[in-house]
């Protein structure tokens, strides 16, 4: 499966890369493949695995606060792996970059 994910701290009027930074580091330390990108991070991985993964990275960012947002978009599909990068190559075909 490949989750897309963001999470925010609710209350905070400061910047907000500290605790996307301690997401995105929970995130990477995992070991799963994955990309951070302006808006979300997606990861890649079994079921179980992607979701301890969203649940550690939403308790770093929100570690100083008491309230998160947290936003999620998941394609789930059985026997499939390295959708991540498989599915922007099958963008590039069509486009001409491959």
């Amino acid at each position: 499966m490949i989750v897309a994910f963001s999470v925010a701290p609710e209350g905070s009027t400061e910047s907000l890369a500290p605790a996307v930074a301690r997401a995105v580091r929970v995130v990477r330390e995992s070991g799963l493949p994955n990309e951070t990108s302006a808006m979300f991070t997606t990861v890649e991985g079994e079921w179980d695995e992607v979701m301890d993964v969203v649940r550690r990275a939403t308790e770093a960012a929100g570690r100083d606060s008491s309230r998160i947002s947290l936003t999620i978009k998941a394609d789930i599909r059985e026997g499939v792996s390295d959708a991540l990068n498989g599915k922007v190559d099958a963008v590039e075909r069509e486009l001409g970059n491959k």
